[in-house]
């Protein structure tokens, strides 16, 4: 059985080549720190989509090591930047919130196409592999094959799913299941929502009426909102991430299709934009291709061979 460290070698191989490896070209046979060796590194930092404010402030950082004489081999910059990733990444990070009676209930908000069912599905299947039961909750009540996409995930991981016919109210079908949890004493609800683009502000407000709902009837919840980005739309999805962190209070990051990517870097650039934890990632189609994110061992397969 692979570890956690080779599988997340394998998935985000695309983005080691479109950083690293671009870093290592940059740096090799270099004898001495310039402008020009700094201008490259820049532009090799801001096409792996870490963001130019990230970008900036490690070359700022260079800059002043340089200038202090406390670095001058070229080969150097190469621990110092991965140093400074994953000092961005830790910064980020903070604990789960968990219910302090069950259900602890997460909401799944994104705009189509991100892979938000599919993402909920592989989570239910994540969670019972750690022993937590689980239920699944099917608020998303417009797309015809959402419910049922849903479904054949709760049947393919043996877990319920509470449902309402297509068109239902999405904020009664979260009622029916935050109550059968707290009947059925179920450690985990996923709840998965319509998928929706952050513009549209009817239904922005629509998940500030579902967030309500779910208050009345537990506590605190929901106790996690996870926005599902498509790694592979890069820079364009740190926008749709600012506004459904305005409206959704989006409490953690889940990045798909990142085997997809050579800008991997987005996971940089989105989780320092937001200060907000990266969750999980998604490295390919299988149940357990969706990988617990440790800032540490990203950065680890990123940088080692």
């Amino acid at each position: 059985m692979p570890s956690l460290l080779d599988r997340l070698k394998q998935g985000i191989q695309k983005t080691r080549t479109g950083l690293v490896t671009k870093v290592e070209d940059v740096l090799l046979g270099k004898k001495e720190i310039d402008a020009d060796l700094l201008e490259e590194l820049e532009y090799t930092l801001i096409g792996a989509d870490v963001g130019v404010r990230t970008a900036n402030d490690i070359l700022e950082s260079i800059r002043q090591r340089v200038e202090r004489h406390l670095v001058n081999d070229p080969a150097e910059l190469r621990q110092l930047i991965r140093e400074h990733l994953l000092g961005v990444l830790e910064a980020c990070e903070r604990p789960l919130a968990v219910a302090k009676d069950p259900p602890t209930v997460i909401m799944m908000v994104g705009v189509n196409g991100s892979g938000k069912t599919t993402t909920t599905g592989k989570l239910a299947a994540r969670f019972k592999a750690d022993g937590k039961s689980v239920l699944l909750c099917a608020a998303d009540t417009f797309r015809a094959a959402a419910i049922e996409q849903l479904e054949v995930w709760g049947q393919r991981t043996s877990t319920d799913t509470i449902r309402q016919a297509q068109g239902a109210d999405p904020s009664a079908v979260i009622f029916d299941a935050l109550q059968s949890s707290r009947a059925r004493k179920v450690d985990v609800l996923l709840v998965d929502t319509a998928g929706r683009l952050h513009t549209k502000s009817n239904l922005m407000s629509e998940l500030e009426k579902m967030r309500r709902t779910a208050a009345r009837v537990v506590p605190g919840a929901p106790h996690e909102v996870w926005l599902v980005l498509d790694a592979t739309t890069g820079q364009n999805g740190l926008e749709q991430a600012r506004k459904f962190t305005e409206s959704a209070g989006v409490t953690g990051l889940i990045l798909t299709k990142l085997d997809g990517t050579a800008k991997g870097g987005i996971v940089v650039a989105i989780s320092r934009e937001l200060n907000l934890p990266i969750r999980y990632i998604g490295v390919g189609e299988q149940a357990d291709d969706l990988l617990p994110f440790e800032p540490d061992k990203f950065i680890s397969s990123l940088f080692e061979t």
